[in-house]
């Protein structure tokens, strides 16, 4: 099967020199199959052969070929990969009525969702749960080594101080892929991650806003976090107070502030179809989130609100007091919802990944909600111009005209100008930056960390399409110097039109280096450089 295998391999390089990257891939498996006398193998088996045989050096590297194995591309399409890891159960100080629990799972998790599952197969254990994901990925032909880590699984800000740093470092372990000491601590494990192959440029985690002050924002950044999941659910106090979420629209505006003034990317989960809200309100819900100066998150998960047996909602179902929103009505909310997103906003999710057999009724129940949206849009010929929906994928021409727009709007009482390079139409985005100019720059007040005052401040900059390897330049728009543009662009606005001496990055670990070489230098767990006299 072996021999089978090579001479698939050989013959598909070859096929796909002569006819510029366009097989069968199908065919070609049948084919060889047919000769050798062998089951048809799996892209997974033929990628893992394909590494071997260029250690080997009896074949070349062939992206082209690469890109036909890949199992999933979706999941790199967007300059990085995806790793998620579930904390342990643990206790959380909400009594939200439609937050499920189960036994042996964190609050709000259910035996059967994706991520759940991979985490209690590893007894929850950090360091598995990143490992194994990322030796997963790896086996699909995903490059890994850019990584998005996504810290799920509760209120994380409720969990003990020590079993943060020792998760964080225990992932960071993980991804360094090295037979490290346990007893190092987070620091030595993050500097050792700066220049590792496996890298995590960004970390998020999940937590409510009423946890976020002062002393949590510092605690964030000294895990590296660079994104923050806040469980909004809904903005009008009415709702937040019959769901019994114990906060309210003020602490929602407080902790926005808090976190963009200290760099972060802010992620609001919503949902939708909550008791006491209607399709009107939950339209004029989303048309605020960015109406309002205080709000306007940079990403969105929309999870519409799904009735479950094993939460306190599925009494009042019972009691004929809440009833869910039809697979009609929920698709129609959801479209209209999307046509009114800015260009700014990335909508991460629609849905969570729970099983239908959990939820007796409801539009809650289709699994793939985004897919139906999407194609009943495309139908109707409707667009949504959100971050995702725009991105360029693996459709790039190094031929294609790009242009540079700049989108400016105010929120929690500091400016941020959304910097991108598209297409003439706009349809396709190509890389993006968001700079900050927080509040303290414009009222008294100081800064949380002292190194961001009189600064301006890089909250995030991605280029789009498939990931390639740190020294790699296949033909997408990664390493094209199209990210340094956006950076250089956001220099001159933060020195000629607000004056400002110096600016600063929320940089991820695993990021840092790609910093340092743009004249940036660490400071209090933020890459900064000097702008000279304005």
């Amino acid at each position: 099967m072996e021999k089978g295998i090579e001479t698939f391999l050989e013959e598909a390089i070859k096929n796909l020199a002569k006819r510029k990257g366009k097989i069968s891939l199908p065919s070609l498996k049948r084919k060889i199959a047919q000769r050798y006398g062998i089951p048809c193998p799996s892209n997974i088996k033929l990628l893992k052969s394909y590494h071997r045989l260029i250690k080997e050096r009896k074949i070349k590297e062939a992206p082209a070929l690469e890109r036909l194995l890949r199992t999933r591309p979706i999941r790199s399409l967007s300059g990085i990969v995806n790793v998620s890891v579930l904390t342990k159960p643990y206790p959380c100080p909400g009594q939200c009525i439609y937050c499920p629990f189960q036994k042996g799972m964190p609050k709000s998790y259910l035996r059967g969702e994706p991520a759940a599952e991979r985490a209690k197969r590893l007894n929850f254990n950090p360091y598995w749960q990143t490992k194994k994901r990322l030796e997963a990925l790896r086996s699909q032909g995903h490059p890994t080594d850019k990584i998005e880590l996504r810290i799920v699984g509760g209120t994380w800000s409720y969990y003990p101080k020590q079993y943060q740093s020792w998760f964080v470092k225990e992932c960071f372990r993980a991804a360094n892929n090295s037979r490290e000491v346990k007893k190092r601590g987070l620091e030595a494990v993050q500097k050792r991650n700066e220049g590792a192959k496996q890298r995590i440029v960004g970390l998020s985690v999940e937590t409510r806003p009423d946890f976020i002050n002062s002393k949590e924002v510092k605690q964030l950044r000294k895990l590296g976090a660079t994104l923050v999941e806040l469980g909004v659910q809904s903005i009008y106090d009415d709702i937040l107070n019959l769901i019994k979420r114990g906060h309210g629209i003020k602490e929602i505006i407080l902790a926005t502030k808090l976190l963009k003034d200290a760099g972060f990317k802010i992620l609001y989960q919503m949902m939708p179809n909550l008791p006491g809200a209607n399709l009107e309100r939950d339209e004029e819900m989303f048309e605020q989130l960015f109406q309002n100066p205080d709000l306007r998150p940079d990403y969105l998960k929309i999870y519409p609100c799904a009735l479950l047996k094993e939460a306190p909602l599925y009494r009042y179902y019972l009691e004929k007091k809440y009833k869910p929103y039809s697979k009609e009505q929920l698709i129609t909310l959801l479209q209209k919802i999307k046509q009114k997103i800015p260009p700014y906003v990335r909508i991460q999710r629609i849905g969570r990944d729970i099983p239908s057999s959990y939820i007796p009724e409801g539009g809650a129940m289709v699994s793939n909600l985004r897919q139906v949206v999407q194609d009943k849009m495309k139908r109707e010929k409707s667009a949504c111009f959100c971050i995702r929906c725009r991105e360029v994928k693996e459709n790039y021409s190094p031929k294609e005209k790009l242009y540079l727009y700049r989108y400016n709007y105010q929120s929690a009482n500091g400016k941020e100008i959304f910097l991108s390079i598209e297409n003439k139409k706009r349809t396709r985005l190509f890389s993006f930056l968001r700079l900050r100019i927080p509040s303290f720059c414009f009222k008294n007040g100081g800064a949380i960390f002292r190194v961001l005052e009189n600064s301006a401040i890089i909250r995030e900059v991605q280029t789009m399409g498939q990931s390639i390897p740190i020294g790699k330049t296949y033909s997408a728009p990664q390493h094209k110097g199209l990210g340094e543009k956006l950076i250089k662009e956001a220099e001159n606005i933060a020195q000629k039109e607000f004056r400002l001496k110096k600016i600063a990055a929320i940089s991820g670990v695993g990021a840092r280096n790609y910093w340092r070489k743009l004249g940036f230098r660490l400071k209090d767990t933020y890459m900064v450089r000097c702008l000279g006299s304005n």
